[in-house]
């Protein structure tokens, strides 16, 4: 569907899909522009979502247009999405509940079992990659536990939002139900009371366990809420016992170099205001820990320590995203080592920076710190426009400081300007989609706030307060 551009003062607003017409310039005020802004971006990384899935298994690609196999996390954020453009009304509600319907038949219905190929999951958990047609494993992926548990998050929510008495919206509630209780948390738990990254048919359990702070803080919940395998309360205190809380770049708080680590579980749980027991020590939320992380990649970005090009108080964000090349150049005098897909960061643990900034780490931010996220949004897509900005909203990564004549492995080099991905992925796509939407609704925490499998788990956790306390017992 065709979307015309018009100039907006600053920022750029567009013909939404709806058809809606555009505000006057002459009229436009900042605000305005900003709200345009998210609604056209908000709407298109949707349509990565709508537009991309599977007709036959309803499944949604790791990355496009490049062809892909499916990642299930990516499927999770979809389904998530499908609640957002329903009650946007980019899509009805009928649209939405149908294709949710179909989704979790097929992954209910897909061959279970511990075999190395031929299945999609095994003890209800499900493949990190799957073939987009069959919706079988692919290639030698592991059994992945935390890419499972971003799945299961979208389909709570969807068990949640369909809450109507209408047979079809019942029939997601049942399958939902039936796929978050075939998740067998205690099988994952090779070193109890944690929970492995995850296991191969070929090799077994992979020899890290989630601890620490990063973006498997939504796994333990849900594995504390399972009504029938969950983990015991002890597995939250062996997660926090590895916490590092740290001062960095002016900010006090729980530390982890990617901001998609401080993202992720908060896409789907609203954290204001609820607080666990290491929460409770330090006088803060989870959320507010969040916003100062970001607020630390901000100020890191604007004394940018590693001279890269093109960082500021408007360009700024670290997370894991596409890169262009593995290789070391020599720019600016100086020898500068690149990635192509990197976990990049800035923090105390691990500085993994190679110039590569990420839409998503900022848009996804949006919530915790509007005020520094929104001109960077502003800034990226003025900048920058069509080379980062097109069809289903902003490309994954660019890097200005990638401004040389060599071919990239991905993406293009457009000279005086760097280097700019040419894919989307569904794992940026997803967060950037419901972050926007809680930032201007709160839609999603809202949904997720009625789940009792997550006022459970959070219960089991620890946390108490705010919104918590008010929440009907599981």
């Amino acid at each position: 569907m065709t979307r015309t551009v018009i100039a907006l003062l600053l920022a750029v607003s567009f013909l939404s899909c709806s058809g809606a017409s555009p505000r006057p310039s002459t009229e436009a005020s900042p605000a305005a522009d900003d709200e345009a802004l998210l609604d056209d971006l908000e709407h298109r990384s949707f349509d990565y979502f709508w537009e991309l899935a599977d007709p036959n298994t309803g499944l949604i690609p790791d990355r496009a247009p490049s062809p892909s196999f499916s990642s299930v996390a990516a499927v999770g954020f979809g389904l998530t999405a499908y609640v957002v453009g329903a009650e946007r009304g980019w899509v009805t509600r009928e649209q939405a509940r149908d294709r949710v319907r179909k989704l979790l038949q097929f992954l209910l219905d897909a061959p279970e079992g511990p075999q190395r190929a031929g299945v999609t999951s095994y003890k209800g958990f499900f493949y990190h990659f799957l073939d987009m047609k069959t919706g079988h494993r692919f290639e030698t992926v592991e059994l992945s536990t935390i890419d499972t548990t971003l799945l299961m998050a979208g389909v709570l929510t969807c068990q949640s939002y369909f809450d109507r008495a209408d047979p079809a919206e019942a029939a997601i509630r049942d399958l939902a139900e039936r796929l978050y209780r075939r998740v067998d948390w205690t099988f994952a738990q090779v070193r109890p009371p944690s929970v492995s990254h995850g296991w191969k048919p070929e090799s077994g359990y992979i020899v890290s366990d989630w601890k620490g702070y990063n973006e498997a803080m939504i796994l333990y919940v849900l594995a504390l809420g399972s009504p029938t395998h969950p983990v015991v309360p002890e597995a939250w205190d062996a997660w926090t016992s590895r916490y590092e809380w740290h001062r960095y770049f002016g900010q006090e708080h729980l530390t982890f170099g990617p901001l998609f680590g401080h993202q992720y579980s908060h896409v789907w749980i609203d954290f204001r205001g609820i607080r666990d027991a290491y929460m409770r020590g330090k006088g803060i939320d989870y959320f507010e820990n969040s916003r100062r992380a970001a607020l630390s990649q901000h100020t890191y970005a604007v004394e940018n320590p590693g001279g890269w090009r093109g960082y500021g108080a408007s360009l700024w964000g670290l997370t894991a995203s596409d890169g262009p090349l593995d290789v070391t150049l020599k720019i600016d005098g100086r020898d500068r080592t690149f990635h192509t897909y990197w976990a990049r960061g800035a923090s105390p643990q691990e500085l993994t920076d190679d110039g590569t900034l990420v839409p998503t780490a900022a848009a996804a931010s949006l919530p915790f710190a509007p005020e520094i996220v929104l001109p960077a949004l502003r800034e990226m897509r003025q900048r920058y426009g069509e080379h980062l900005y097109g069809r289903y909203g902003f490309l994954d990564a660019f890097n200005p400081t990638f401004d040389v004549d060599v071919k990239p492995q991905h993406g293009k080099v457009v000279r005086g300007l760097g280097w700019f991905d040419t894919d989307y992925l569904g794992i940026d796509q997803g967060p950037i989609v419901a972050m926007i939407e809680n930032h201007r609704t709160g839609l999603v925490w809202n949904v997720m706030r009625k789940n009792p499998h997550v006022v459970r788990g959070l219960r089991r956790a620890g946390f108490q307060g705010g919104w918590l306390e008010e929440a009907p017992a599981p």
